[in-house]
C-alpha cells in the first residue's frame, strides 16, 4: 500500500496501541480524536492495560479498550501462563480483523502485537537520522540515554509505514501528532477532553467529605513517581502542605499503593493534610484534579493529567527534559534548579555522580511561589507551545 492509498483509505477497523504509563496515555489522547474525526464510522480501538482503560473507557472516541493485563502476565519470564496470556491477545488481535494499526510505542512488544493483528496497513515511528539526533541546545550526552528516540529494539521493521522522525527536540505530544501527515489527519489543537464516569467523581466528593476538605480551596501534591531520581525531597512537599494549610487552603496527597510511603512521610510531617495514597483509581484521581486548584508535583503522570483537565500545575523537574516530556501547555509551570548536568535521564540515584543536586536545589520556597502564582491565575491554564494550542476541558 502506497502513501497515497494510505491516506485516501477509509479504513472502518483501527487499533491504536500504547499501553502505557499514565503520561503516555495522556499525550496519544489527542491522536485517538483525530482519527476518530478521520473516520467517523470506524471501530477503533484501543490496546492498552486495565487501570489507564478505565481512564479511557468512556470517551466518545473510542470504540472499546483492548486489555493488555501487563502484570498478570505481560513477562514471558513467568512461563506457561505469560505465554498462554500472550497467545490468548495475539488470537484475539487476529480475530478483530484490524485494517490499520498505529504503534505510538514503538518497542519489541507494541511491534510483536502490530504484527500479529495481521493488518495491512501497520504505522509507528522510523529511526531518528543524524539531522534528527543535531543537539541545538547543547544538552548533555546523557539527555539521550533513556530519552525517546524513535522506534527501538527493531519496532521499525514491523511497519509497512513508518512516521518521519525530523528532529528529537519536540514535546511527546507534538511528535505523537506527526502522525497526521501519513494519515491526513485534521490540524486542529490536540483536544485532551477527559469524560469521566460518574461513579468516579461521587467517590472523589466523597473522599473529600471524609478528609474535611470539601467545600474550600484545595491543591493535590502528588509527591511520587516511578524514577526514584524525579523525586523532589518529602521536606519540600511537607513545607508546601503546610504553607496551604497555614493560609486556610486545604491539602490532599494522592498517589498509588506503591507510594504511600513518601505520602505518608509528608503526612507525618504536616498532620493537616489529607493522605489519599492508593485509595483512587485512575479516574478517581482525575475527579480530584478537576476540583483543585492546583497540582503540586514532580515530573509524573498526574501532571500530564492535570492538564488535560485544564488545571494549574506547579512541577518540580530535575533529570528529565521539560520541553520533551513537561507539562504541555503550561511552560511556566516547571519548577528547574538549573544544573548543567540536568537533564541526564538517571533512573537510579546511585548512578548520579553529582548528589541529584538537581532536585535537591529546588527549595520549598520556590515552589511556594510559583504555587500562588497559579492560583492567583499569573500563568493561564493553558498556552501556546511548539505552535500548538491544549483544548481544556470543560469545568
Amino acid at each position: 500500500m502506497n502513501l497515497s492509498s494510505l491516506r485516501s483509505r477509509p479504513f472502518k477497523r483501527i487499533l491504536l496501541i500504547k499501553p502505557s504509563a499514565l503520561g503516555d496515555v495522556i499525550h496519544a489522547l489527542p491522536v485517538l480524536v483525530k482519527l476518530r474525526a478521520r473516520y467517523p464510522s470506524a471501530r477503533i480501538d484501543w490496546l492498552l492495560t486495565p487501570p489507564l482503560a478505565e481512564l479511557v473507557r468512556h470517551h466518545p472516541a473510542l470504540s472499546a479498550p483492548v486489555l493488555f493485563a501487563r502484570q498478570e502476565w505481560g513477562d514471558l519470564r513467568r512461563g506457561r501462563s505469560a505465554a498462554a496470556g500472550l497467545w490468548g491477545m495475539v488470537r484475539a488481535l487476529r480475530r478483530a480483523r484490524y485494517e490499520l494499526v498505529v504503534d505510538l510505542h514503538g518497542q519489541f512488544r507494541s511491534a510483536l502485537f502490530c504484527l500479529a493483528s495481521g493488518a495491512p496497513a501497520r504505522v509507528g515511528f522510523d529511526r531518528p537520522g543524524p539531522a534528527a539526533r543535531a543537539n541545538p541546545r547543547g544538552l548533555p550526552a546523557e539527555a539521550f540515554r533513556h530519552a525517546w528516540t524513535g522506534a527501538r529494539e527493531g519496532a521499525w521493521l514491523a511497519y509497512t509505514h513508518r512516521i518521519p522522525v525530523p528532529t528529537l527536540d519536540a514535546h511527546a505530544v507534538d511528535r505523537y501528532l506527526w502522525l497526521g501527515k501519513l494519515l491526513a489527519l485534521d490540524e486542529s489543537p490536540p483536544d485532551f477532553r477527559i469524560p469521566l464516569p460518574g461513579g468516579a467523581e461521587a467517590r472523589a466528593a466523597a473522599l473529600l467529605e471524609e478528609g474535611g476538605v470539601a467545600g474550600r480551596p484545595f491543591a493535590v501534591l502528588v509527591p511520587g513517581t516511578v524514577w526514584e531520581t524525579k523525586h523532589w525531597r518529602v521536606d519540600g512537599f511537607a513545607a508546601v502542605a503546610r504553607h496551604l494549610h497555614a493560609t486556610g487552603r486545604g491539602v490532599v496527597l494522592a498517589g498509588s499503593a506503591k507510594e504511600r510511603d513518601r505520602c505518608r512521610a509528608v503526612a507525618d510531617a504536616c498532620p493537616a493534610a489529607c493522605d489519599l495514597s492508593g485509595r483512587t483509581t485512575v479516574p478517581e484521581l482525575a475527579a480530584l484534579l478537576r476540583r483543585a486548584a492546583v497540582c503540586v508535583t514532580n515530573d509524573s503522570g498526574s501532571m500530564h493529567l492535570a492538564v488535560a483537565l485544564g488545571r494549574p500545575v506547579v512541577a518540580v523537574f530535575g533529570p528529565t527534559d521539560p520541553l520533551w516530556v513537561g507539562p504541555y501547555g503550561q511552560p511556566h509551570a516547571v519548577v528547574r534548579s538549573g544544573v548543567p548536568c540536568s537533564p541526564c535521564y538517571l533512573r537510579s540515584l546511585r548512578r548520579c555522580r553529582h548528589g541529584h543536586v538537581c532536585m535537591g536545589e529546588v527549595s520549598a520556597a520556590e515552589v511556594i511561589e510559583r504555587v500562588e502564582e497559579a492560583v492567583a491565575g499569573a500563568f493561564p491554564a493553558a498556552v501556546s507551545v511548539s505552535g500548538q494550542g491544549v483544548l481544556p476541558i470543560a469545568a
